[in-house]
């Protein structure tokens, strides 16, 4: 199946899902691209997270932003998979993000061009294009250990697939639910993905801990490596 030029099948499945396209598109905003060479964006990110979650730790600050894009990037191409068969090329020049805004992050794509849905073709869309990028800049500018990032890309596969295989089951879409399941899991094998966390059904338990226990009034996430929050020291676990 094509892809209709504004992704309308998204839509309906909420903001972490849709996407922006010309025309409604805005003209300006960074570049994905630029902001993982060069960090500025990123790094304006960053702090525009701790602020809104009132933390001092800019690696755990990091740490949501980049779940929060990984999140973003995974729903428009697993939503795109299981009702087009087909995902948009989210090529870092043609993507851009305004990092000033609040969650979901706001993404648009300057032109709309269909990719098959395998799982080859979506880890070198998301993975290759995106979160390995993403995770060496926050690694060099933010020290965020690479185990907790991959954790967190796992995370929000599981996440966005959960949603996704709820909304298309509730919706009469069995068809789209299976696709949903079978690219996850095939995904989750993959080698940056592997050992992120155990997939059980559309649960999933992460072998690594975001660090969100450690904002003022978090807690642990339904998916967490651990059973309660460690007692506060100035060394957190890295994942």
């Amino acid at each position: 199946m094509d892809l209709d030029p504004g992704l309308a099948l998204l839509r309906p499945l909420g903001g972490f899902f849709a996407l922006r396209t010309p025309p409604e598109a805005p003209r300006a905003g960074t570049p994905l691209a630029r902001a993982y060479a060069d960090g500025d964006a990123l790094d304006l990110r960053v702090r525009h997270v701790a602020r809104a979650l009132r933390t001092g730790e800019d690696r755990v600050a990091a740490s949501v932003a980049q779940q929060g894009l990984a999140a973003r990037l995974w729903s428009v191409t697993l939503g795109c998979a299981a009702l087009y068969g087909a995902v948009p090329d989210l090529d870092p020049e043609l993507l851009h993000w305004d990092p000033a805004t609040s969650a979901p992050d706001d993404l648009w794509l300057g032109a709309t061009r269909a990719r098959p849905a395998d799982a080859a073709t979506v880890a070198t869309v998301v993975l290759d294009g995106h979160l390995e990028p993403l995770a060496a800049a926050l690694g060099r500018r933010h020290k965020v250990a690479g185990g907790l990032l991959w954790g967190n890309a796992g995370s929000a596969l599981a996440a966005t697939a959960r949603q996704l295989d709820g909304w298309t089951r509730a919706h009469g879409r069995a068809d789209a639910a299976a696709r949903t399941r079978g690219l996850t899991a095939r995904l989750l094998a993959h080698p940056l993905l592997a050992g992120t966390g155990t997939l059980t059904g559309t649960a999933f338990r992460r072998h690594s801990c975001c660090l969100y226990y450690r904002v003022p009034g978090g807690g642990l996430c339904g998916d967490c490596c651990l059973t309660r929050p460690p007692r506060s020291s100035p060394h957190a676990p890295s994942g």
